[in-house]
This record gives C-alpha cells, sequence and structure tokens, in this order.
C-alpha cells in the first residue's frame, strides 16, 4: 500500500473518532452545567471542555470567558479550531474522497452524508433540547462510520491502518477525560464523595458509555478508583486504555507479518500493553493519576509520531 493512501485512512478515522468525542465531551458538559444549584462547584465545567479537548490555550487566546455559547461554538462549528467537529467531519471527508475506492459504500455515506448535513447546520445557535439533539447526531455518525468499518472491510492493512487511528485517537481521549474531571473537576476536599462528586463521576462514565458496564463488573456505587480501573486496565471496557493497546498491538504485528518488518512503532505499543498489563490501580493512585495519565498521553503520541516515521511518510 502506498504510504499516502495509508495515512488517509488512518486520519479518516481519527477525526471521525475526535468529532465523535468532542460531542461526548459537550454533552458531559452540559449535564455538568445543568446541575441544580445546591449541587455546584468552585470548578468552570464549561472551560474544563476546552481542556478536555486539550485546546485551553487556542481558546483563551481568542475568548475572555468559557461560557456554554463561545465554547459550543469553538469545539463545534468555529473554522479556527483545527479540531473543531465541522472541521474534523471536513478533513475526515477530504481523506475518504482520496481514498474512495478503499472504503466500502457504506463507510462513503456514513461521512459524506454527515459533511453535507453538518454544512447546513453550521450557522445554527444551538442550545437546550437542540443542542443535545445535534450532539446525539454527532455521536450517532461516530457509531455509523465506526460499525461499518467493523462489519464490512476486509480485514486487511486497509482494516488495520484504519482501526490505528481511531485506536489512538480514542486512548487519547479516554484518558483527557479521566484526568480532567480528577485534575481540575476535584471538589474541595469537604466535598469529596459529596453530590457534586457523584454527579461529575457518573457524567464521566456517561460521557465513555460506561455507566452500565462499571456497574456490571464492580457491582458497587460510584468510587473514583474502580471508575479509573474500569477506563485505565480493564480488557473487557472497549474505550479502556488497556483494551485499545490490546487491539493496536495486534494490528500492528498483523502489518509486521504482511510487511515482513517490525520497527519502533511495535516497541512503543507493546511497551506500553505490558505497562498496562502490570498495572494496579492501587499504586497507580499512590503515585498520582495526574502523572500517570500524562505519561501515557506522552507515549500514546510518542506511538503515533513513531507509526507515522514508519508507515505513513
Amino acid at each position: 500500500m502506498l504510504s499516502r493512501t495509508a495515512d488517509n485512512l488512518f486520519w479518516l478515522s481519527r477525526y471521525v473518532e475526535r468529532a465523535e468525542s468532542l460531542a461526548r465531551i459537550l454533552e458531559t458538559t452540559q449535564r455538568l452545567a445543568s446541575l441544580p444549584t445546591a449541587y455546584g462547584g468552585l470548578t468552570n465545567e464549561w472551560e474544563s471542555a476546552v481542556a478536555t479537548a486539550g485546546c485551553k490555550a487556542e481558546f483563551l487566546a481568542k475568548h475572555e470567558e468559557a461560557n456554554q455559547d463561545a465554547v459550543v461554538n469553538y469545539l463545534a462549528f468555529d473554522r479556527e479550531n483545527p479540531s473543531s467537529i465541522l472541521n474534523c467531519f471536513e478533513t475526515a471527508r477530504h481523506n475518504a474522497r482520496s481514498v474512495r475506492t478503499a472504503l466500502t459504500m457504506e463507510m462513503w455515506e456514513a461521512i459524506n452524508g454527515a459533511w453535507l448535513e453538518l454544512r447546513r447546520m453550521a450557522d445554527r445557535r444551538l442550545e437546550g433540547e437542540e443542542l443535545t439533539r445535534f450532539l446525539g447526531w454527532v455521536k450517532e455518525i461516530g457509531l455509523r462510520f465506526d460499525g461499518s468499518a467493523h462489519r464490512t472491510m476486509l480485514r486487511n492493512d486497509i482494516y488495520d491502518f484504519s482501526r490505528m487511528g481511531m485506536l489512538l485517537e480514542r486512548a487519547d481521549n479516554t484518558a483527557r477525560i479521566l484526568d480532567v474531571k480528577y485534575h481540575l473537576l476535584l471538589p474541595e476536599q469537604g466535598e469529596v464523595g459529596g453530590g457534586l462528586d457523584y454527579y461529575q463521576w457518573s457524567a464521566i462514565l456517561r460521557a465513555v458509555s460506561a455507566a452500565t458496564s462499571y456497574h456490571w463488573v464492580y457491582r458497587q456505587s460510584l468510587k473514583p478508583w474502580l471508575i479509573a480501573d474500569l477506563l485505565l486496565l480493564n480488557d473487557q471496557m472497549p474505550r479502556s486504555l488497556a483494551a485499545c493497546y490490546a487491539e493496536l498491538v495486534r494490528h500492528l504485528d498483523y502489518l509486521a507479518r504482511a510487511y515482513g518488518r517490525q520497527g519502533e512503532a511495535q516497541r512503543i505499543a507493546r511497551g506500553s500493553r505490558v505497562k498496562l498489563e502490570n498495572a494496579d490501580i492501587r499504586d497507580i493512585f499512590q503515585s498520582g493519576l495526574h502523572e500517570f495519565i500524562t505519561g501515557f498521553i506522552s507515549e500514546n503520541s510518542r506511538l503515533g509520531s513513531a507509526i507515522h516515521e514508519q508507515y505513513l511518510s
């Protein structure tokens, strides 16, 4: 396969996953911001949204205050934000057109239809139920594209590059969502375990579609260390770091066999996978959850660079 084709496939899936993750971040923020006043804390949930998306500095350079209108517009429709939902779908469609013959009809229709529909929404001001419906629609597009890829693509190198882009992006977003809750939204000491803390953790689980999974696995009330265990180390949870890296290692191994050589990408992925397999959530909390997640995000970025150098450049 040409490296340019592999690059288009990789970033196509990555941008679709990023758009869906932004919708999940905004949906969670909308839910937290609408909590009754009695549960209100000293944190700004809308500021936490741009922090989770990794664009807080860029946002604050353009806006004086992180309020709902500014954050929703910036993360959903702002042309100057390269990772806005609108720009994610536009870039994804551009990549999809470049590799049209490598995609199944269902995948192309999902991304092309989403882009055409989103262009009609770009000038609308979204709030309340309309915002909720929009975010649900974005998530549905992500699920439709991902489901089409899973159910209709041949299991070859085209599929491997497509899935690797999605998995790298998903791992990064899961880590950031958990880190922002624990590092930025953590209530004052006296409120930890209180109503605000409970609703924040519940919203984080909903953001990654893990609320039901949590109760099936642990059968307990919400506890921060168990939520972290689920999202970091549990192989059964599809959006966990461990599950993402188990799949990344598998796809990189397929490519190594198909192309007859291994490289830095395989070594980094296996190293991160082994670290997650051997980690214990009690040790992670003792040494610092924020430090662990920060280290993971850095390693995840390093893997993305290694994949680019090894296959996409």
